[in-house]
């Protein structure tokens, strides 16, 4: 890192539009593919950075993750399994409005009351926090140099945003991500911070 701050910026892509996105169900290990509409989203996404300068690109071993970063161009990328979604354990393929009534508290939320074991143990929000600072800590010495793209998922780059912004991973609670979203993360006067969110790549928005 040079002496002030780096010149370049963490580009952060969500995945484009599947179908349990679509309908609000938590996807977390089950490896859907993207529709034809998070397809095109890709592709806009690519032409939003086409001009950035890049170099590197981590992506999210999951189909999804990786058919984005394709259709967006973006094909020197190395897989990095730090950057799956959280798992969601017993909540897997479930809507927040289906894990209420489960639960039986109608204000349960995933940042603040976790998750319960299923087929898969389940992560907590320190978990999802502690492999995605990897990300981190590979990304910040080459911002110098030029852009790091990461590819990933809703939660993991919510988490992830809120380790570069040294602050507790709940915070990602407060931070809307639509499927398909671009955003920035990078420095100012030295200071971790958010240069873009949420950046809609639907048409028309």
């Amino acid at each position: 890192m040079s002496a002030d701050s780096p010149t370049y910026s963490l580009i952060l892509i969500r995945h484009g539009e599947t179908e349990w996105s679509r309908t609000g169900q938590h996807t977390g290990t089950t490896d859907l593919p993207l529709l034809p509409e998070g397809e095109d989203c890709a592709r806009r996404a690519g032409e939003v950075i086409r001009d950035m300068p890049r170099v590197a690109a981590f992506v999210s071993p999951m189909q999804r993750a990786r058919r984005t970063a394709e259709l967006a161009g973006i094909t020197d990328y190395t897989i990095d399994a730090d950057l799956r979604e959280w798992d969601y354990g017993g909540y897997e393929g479930l809507t927040t409005p289906q894990i209420r009534e489960r639960s039986g508290d109608p204000r349960w939320e995933i940042f603040k009351d976790g998750v319960v074991p299923g087929k898969t143990p389940g992560e907590t929000v320190e978990d999802v926090a502690a492999r995605v600072s990897h990300i981190i800590e590979r990304s910040i010495p080459m911002l110098d140099d030029g852009n790091v793209v990461v590819v990933a998922h809703g939660h993991s780059l919510r988490i992830l945003a809120t380790v570069f912004l040294q602050n507790v991973p709940r915070l990602g609670a407060r931070l809307m991500l639509d499927a398909g979203a671009i955003s920035m993360l990078g420095y100012y006067h030295g200071n971790p911070c958010i240069q873009v969110w949420n950046r809609s790549t639907r048409e028309g928005v």
